[in-house]
């Protein structure tokens, strides 16, 4: 049964070592991992500061580093991997998930953005598939997963308990029906939270055992530092930290490191950011 799951493939000839991790780590909490990063953006905001006035739209940040993200994850494909009923599968799909506010107030409700990478897009589409579904939660103030959930909180505390025992039973065999997982951060490839647009750092934020989701990365809010350049100068930059948090049962830290190389080089040199998803990069893996 666990062959035929709707998500992913399962992984066969896997080596004795990550065989039984699953079984000596069962659960995701206990196998993570996490490394804060130091990206310089200066040359990105520059670029996205000239398009956006040249050309009249609305690029951000957030929307540099999703490209990013989802290109590191088209090149290097172990990080979409995830265990699910002590089962490795690659994941079919390159999803991204974050936490939309509908207004910019401390009481105001949250609504989970879920968005399919795929692989002939690059910063434009990125955008403005961001902008366009950001935009339309705010204005209907939810999407169907709000309303899910919403719905099911609702339900006594001992239904709830018997409820959420049976999705325990269908995610281990694999076979989750799709309108519990379309649409949920948790069974996303990587769960993005900007804290940096409310003024925040970039915290460590913990897996979840629900769900297939791997990867967790938090985006802190931008600061100027003085940084030793190639040429010996100094100068003051415009930096940006992230804190990625991962399974290690899916990928060894050598394998994770090296990837990273591939999100800074996208952020540092903003033009590649329009070449799509699949296109190598020129750094060293």
């Amino acid at each position: 049964m666990r062959n035929k799951r709707r998500d992913g493939v399962r992984i066969k000839g896997l080596d004795a070592v990550h065989a039984i991790i699953p079984y000596v780590m069962p659960k995701r909490t206990e196998a993570e991992v996490s490394s804060t990063e130091k990206f310089d953006i200066t040359e990105l905001l520059k670029y996205m500061k000239e398009r956006n006035e040249k050309e009249d739209i609305n690029l951000k940040l957030f929307h540099a580093i999703c490209t990013a993200v989802g290109r590191t994850i088209y090149l290097r494909p172990k990080l979409n991997i995830f265990i699910s009923g002590k089962t490795y599968y690659q994941r079919k799909n390159i999803i991204l998930s974050f936490v939309v506010k509908r207004q910019f107030e401390d009481a105001s409700e949250e609504s989970l953005m879920f968005m399919d990478i795929r692989p002939d897009m690059n910063l434009d589409s990125v955008s403005k598939m961001i902008l366009g579904d950001v935009s339309k939660v705010r204005k209907e103030k939810s999407n169907d997963l709000d309303k899910l959930m919403e719905t099911v909180g609702k339900l006594p505390r001992f239904v709830l308990t018997g409820v959420f025992g049976v999705v325990k039973v269908l995610e281990y065999n694999g076979i989750m029906p799709r309108f519990l997982s379309t649409g949920d951060p948790n069974y996303a490839t990587v769960l993005l939270s900007n804290l940096g647009s409310i003024g925040a750092g970039a915290p460590y934020h913990h897996l979840n055992n629900y769900g297939t989701c791997s990867l967790m990365m938090t985006i802190g809010t931008m600061y100027k530092e003085k940084v030793i350049m190639k040429d010996g100068s100094e100068q003051e930059r415009d930096m940006v930290d992230c804190t990625f948090i991962i399974d290690e049962r899916i990928a060894d830290g050598f394998y994770f490191a090296k990837s990273l190389r591939i999100t800074k080089y996208l952020l540092e040199n903003p033009e590649a950011l329009m070449q799509n998803m699949t296109a190598t990069v020129p750094v060293e893996l």
